[in-house]
């Protein structure tokens, strides 16, 4: 069960990250998913870092922190995603 949360959490993740990113991101549906997985990873691995990671109710520094990572990793991606398949085309 833990692996079907990673995907549907690193899918919506990387779905809000990419309505936040300004401008037309050109990555496939499942490479979203896989940078919002990531996304949460390094959110998680931040807030624990300083200490939010468990708290009563619901984890708004953590989530917040999770989508903040995602947003950057979106946007990495999607440059590197870009950089990559446009080197294939030119070929």
């Amino acid at each position: 069960m833990g692996w079907l949360w990673a995907i549907i959490v690193g899918f919506v993740l990387g779905l809000i990250a990419k309505a936040i990113i300004p401008g037309k991101q050109h990555s496939p549906l499942w490479l979203t998913t896989v940078f919002g997985i990531l996304g949460a990873i390094v959110g998680n691995a931040i807030a624990r870092g300083i200490g939010i990671d468990e708290t009563s109710g619901i984890d708004w520094g953590r989530h917040a922190l999770q989508l903040a990572a995602a947003v950057v990793i979106v946007f990495l991606g999607d440059m590197a995603y870009m950089a990559v398949r446009g080197n294939k085309r030119r070929a």
